[in-house]
């Protein structure tokens, strides 16, 4: 499998997942609309793939375009039939993620998600594609439920955006069970990725204000922001704070190659899994961690919980390890020098 193609593949997860396919000699078409990515990370990503001798720029491919425009995928599946082979394989990645902006216009995440998703799945299902992995998040659980959280786990998603992942699944189960004899399906149910690119060309670059952890940390560190705020600190758990997992966006890409090379080496299936470490980090640890490491000073005040958060959440990962036979392999120093690190050489991010 050679042609894949990586909607969304511009963006902090995309981006990543795109410079290692290429790195394990995909051919890779990214479809981005950049309403919250860069074009110049492609240039970054050729960056990357220009230090090795034997790098092909043509094995990269950029087509700015929206799902919704329906037009604008089937012409996309046209030309890549025509130009060469047609996709083996979609890694989709493209949407709206915002748990708080989509409380606030779920009207806008639905449209954008499931309708994009739609169209999708109909130019594949036209074009006799039936490889997909999709991007889908743990906010589809029940997170009140003990962890680690099993892909067996209650769903009950609590916000619009958890519910466009949760429908988007709940789809692609009915696409697969109406011709399972074709149809080749995971869902990878990302915790909480962090990090970057250990090279620091690659990383985390929002055209919005950032909302979670990691960035907001980053803009501390910078004095963008005066102080970080840590929401709750009587939860249940060690230090009073929240547990998350979180996750290095390199393993997170990693992840998407064994899945990849999975669902072609086996019988057409629909899968979850869930992507993550399998252990809990608090906030404050994850505080400390990065200023011991990166040597800066992270001023926090506490705030009261928000509504919907939950003291403790972490994943069950053995059913990943047991099919992919991956696991995480970067630690959460890694992920605090390695997304400091690509800050310090991106000040601006993608933009000059």
């Amino acid at each position: 499998m050679k042609n894949i193609l990586v909607t969304g593949g511009a963006g902090f997860i995309g981006s990543h997942i795109s410079a290692l396919l290429l790195e394990e000699g995909y051919n890779v078409t990214i479809f981005d609309s950049f309403v919250n990515s860069s074009p110049k990370v492609i240039e970054k990503i050729l960056t990357l793939g220009l230090k090795k001798i034997d790098f092909d720029n043509n094995k990269l491919k950029l087509v700015k375009g929206d799902l919704r425009d329906s037009k604008a995928l089937d012409n996309l599946f046209h030309e890549e039939i025509t130009d060469k082979e047609s996709f083996e394989g979609v890694i989709h990645l493209a949407g709206l993620k915002s748990t708080s902006k989509s409380i606030e216009d779920p009207l806008k995440y639905w449209d954008s998600n499931l309708i994009g998703t739609i169209n999708l799945l109909k130019a594949m299902q036209n074009s006799s594609c039936n490889k997909l992995i999709f991007s889908s998040s743990a906010t589809i659980y029940n997170l009140t439920e003990n962890p680690p959280l099993s892909e067996q786990n209650l769903t009950s998603p609590i916000n619009p955006y958890g519910n466009t992942k949760f429908a988007i699944e709940k789809l692609l189960k009915d696409i697969y069970e109406s011709n399972s004899l074709n149809w080749k399906i995971a869902s990878l149910r990302y915790f909480n990725p962090l990090g970057a690119h250990p090279s620091g060309i690659l990383g985390e670059d929002s055209n919005d204000l950032p909302n979670n952890i990691f960035p907001l940390i980053i803009k501390v560190a910078q004095r963008e922001i005066e102080k970080f705020h840590i929401f709750g600190n009587n939860w249940p758990t060690y230090d009073g704070t929240a547990i998350r997992d979180y996750i290095h966006v390199m393993d997170v890409a990693q992840a998407h190659i064994l899945a990849l090379n999975y669902l072609e080496d086996n019988n057409p299936q629909y899968i979850e899994m869930n992507i993550g470490t399998g252990k809990g980090t608090s906030v404050l640890e994850l505080i400390k961690i990065f200023q011991e490491v990166n040597k800066v000073e992270i001023p926090y005040v506490f705030s009261k919980r928000r509504k919907g958060d939950n003291g403790i959440v972490y994943a069950d990962i053995s059913l990943a390890k047991k099919l992919l036979n991956w696991k995480p392999k970067k630690s959460l120093e890694d992920m605090c020098r390695d997304g400091w690190n690509w800050k310090l050489k991106n000040p601006n991010g993608y933009r000059l």
